[in-house]
């Protein structure tokens, strides 16, 4: 019941009932809404229809926005719809990559861990030599995107599914469950609340 009074109210925020929304959420920009049908448009190969692109890439936008405040919008959409893209690509859950770069790197595209591991997910550089694409910038967040989730992908394969020994291991603390349980607090803390 909870899930039909949201959507309903998302509903009406999305086709522009100002007055039903006033005391809740301010009407979205023209240059937001903008956006938002750019970003849809773009994000439909990876969802089953415009409707679950616009409620998902909505609904992310909005926790992205006040866990990321310092990222742009069009970054926050590019991102989120990127995240959705190769997530679903790789047969991972969109939110828990959302968890993980979260944890990795705060959404700093531009972040490097003092083991030098870059980008959103923090890919470390040999990946690029292993694939035979040193010219590959980590700190492209498409790349990224794209290395993080294949190697995650990869490492839950190896752990038969198991994916706190997956998230160990992507981390490189393969055998402890501190690094899982962090990015599985994020999901349910800001993700799945």
């Amino acid at each position: 019941m909870k899930f039909l009074i949201k959507l309903s109210i998302l509903l009406v925020a999305i086709i522009g009932n100002q007055g039903l929304m006033a005391a809740k959420q301010e009407k979205p920009s023209e240059e937001f809404r903008k956006k938002l049908v750019y970003t849809i448009a773009k994000a439909e190969t990876s969802f089953d229809d415009k409707f679950d692109a616009e409620v998902w890439l909505l609904e992310q936008s909005t926790r992205l926005a006040k866990v990321a405040p310092h990222i742009p919008e069009d970054e926050r959409f590019t991102i989120l719809r990127l995240v959705h893209q190769e997530a679903t690509r790789f047969a991972l859950d969109p939110l828990l990559v959302l968890a993980l770069i979260q944890v990795e790197s705060d959404f700093d595209h531009f972040a490097v861990s003092s083991a030098g591991a870059r980008g959103l997910m923090q890919v470390m550089p040999f990946w690029k030599l292993e694939l035979g694409k040193p010219e590959d910038s980590l700190f492209d967040i498409h790349t990224n995107l794209r290395y993080g989730c294949a190697i995650l992908s990869l490492y839950l394969e190896k752990e038969k599914n198991d994916m706190t020994k997956a998230l160990a291991r992507y981390n490189g603390s393969r055998g402890q469950s501190w690094y899982p349980m962090r990015v599985y607090k994020k999901i349910r803390a800001t993700w799945h609340p």
